[in-house]
């Protein structure tokens, strides 16, 4: 049985998790549900016959900013949850504040969609302050955490990441949870993280690390904080708390973060992963490596040994099965190991999966096919670790195939 625990109060206040025993971690009904319905045939035996297997951490199972799936995202509640569900690795996207402190956030403009900031008496520091919706104009406001202060920071709390744009009030803004999701675990306030504080609560619930240098909202340098100081601050907080490298795979979208940590922190630069976003880069073509610039080999040549693309762009169809795609034959004979995200972030797959599966969307027509596609991407693409949105399916994919 997973055990939830929620945290009220700052953890520099109320202290960190005590260590995460073994038998706290479990799956809940999930696994099994979607096995239910799997079609019969090999891989539906497979699942099914390690129903009552042991639960355990698997490096595989990274959770995705903790578990947001049901609970707020970046929050001490989240990667808890993720950790009871057997994730061997969790995220902490970071950004950073107004006095150039490090802190868990997707992006740094996301509060107001993330936490309760338009609500409180911070609101006034947003650089879109909260508009109404009017005809056919949609509510909007914009809050960044570098607006605030690090003390500032510490009295919100986060909410499920949402807004309701056609909202004429901030109560009806802040309350867009899709139906799909819950927020049955917010209704107390999820509890913020910094950076530093991440790295106790992921090493005292057993897991290892992999922080997401996000891209600034804010021009570069900031008040005399250079994207090299934002970089090199990341890696300096895990060496400060004696995290070994091995721990910890630093990730970002932009390249030169993780040509700079390879050349100025080369024990942590080896485990450096490139977040690859190309899909937005005119002329590129996940189906055909010609367009690709850098080419896999060349990022293997500049030192980079992670890459890690969106679930979509390693695979594709031949027929109704679903095979490797061009991109991912091409980083696998590079040599470039494969991470890949996001597992059940789209939500019922009844419609064909929507964004993350697009490339296969003509064979994706139920729940089950979170595992099908899971199956694939280990089976077929060789990826070596999975982001989920609820680790628990990764976690039991992993330990029924035996997988670290």
């Amino acid at each position: 049985m997973i055990r939830f625990t929620f945290v009220a109060v700052p953890l520099a206040i109320a202290g960190l998790a005590a260590p995460l025993a073994a038998e706290e971690v479990g799956y809940g009904p999930r696994p099994a549900y979607l096995i239910d319905r799997i079609e019969e045939g090999p891989l539906k035996e497979k699942l099914a016959g390690c129903m009552g297997q042991t639960p355990s951490r698997s490096d595989f199972s990274i959770g995705h900013r903790g578990a947001p799936l049901l609970f707020p995202e970046h929050t001490v509640e989240s990667n808890k949850a993720a950790a009871r569900m057997g994730a061997g690795i969790l995220e902490c996207d970071v950004t950073f504040t107004k006095d150039h402190e490090l802190v868990c956030r997707h992006a740094q403009n996301d509060l107001h969609t993330t936490t309760d900031i338009l609500a409180s008496d911070l609101a006034g520091t947003c650089v879109t302050p909260f508009s109404p919706a009017e005809g056919e104009t949609e509510a909007t406001a914009e809050c960044r955490t570098s607006e605030i202060t690090l003390a500032e920071f510490r009295t919100l709390t986060g909410k499920m990441d949402a807004a309701n744009t056609s909202a004429t009030t901030v109560e009806e803004y802040m309350d867009g949870t899709a139906n799909w999701r819950t927020d049955l675990y917010a209704v107390e306030g999820g509890t913020l993280m910094t950076h530093a504080e991440s790295i106790e609560l992921f090493r005292n619930l057993g897991a290892k690390f992999t922080p997401e240098l996000k891209s600034p909202a804010v021009e570069m340098p900031h008040d005399g904080f250079s994207q090299e100081d934002y970089a090199q601050k990341l890696i300096d907080e895990y060496k400060a708390a004696g995290v070994p490298a091995s721990d910890v795979w630093p990730q970002s979208f932009n390249l030169d973060d993780v040509l700079y940590w390879i050349e100025n922190e080369p024990e942590f630069g080896a485990q450096a992963v490139y977040l690859d976003d190309r899909y937005d880069v005119e002329g590129f073509d996940y189906m055909d490596p010609a367009t690709f610039e850098p080419s896999m080999q060349d990022l293997a040549d500049q030192g980079v040994n992670y890459i890690a693309p969106p679930m979509w762009m390693l695979v594709t169809l031949e027929g109704d099965e679903i095979v490797p795609s061009p991109y991912a034959t091409a980083a696998s004979e590079a040599g470039l190991n494969i991470i890949t995200w996001t597992l059940e972030r789209s939500g019922p797959l009844t419609g064909g999966g929507g964004w993350y599966f697009q490339s296969v969307a003509d064979t994706i027509d139920t729940d089950a096919d979170y595992f099908t596609m899971l199956h694939a991407l280990h089976d077929k693409v060789g990826v070596v670790g999975v982001f989920s949105d609820w680790p628990a399916t990764v976690t039991y994919y992993a330990n029924c195939m035996g997988l670290d």
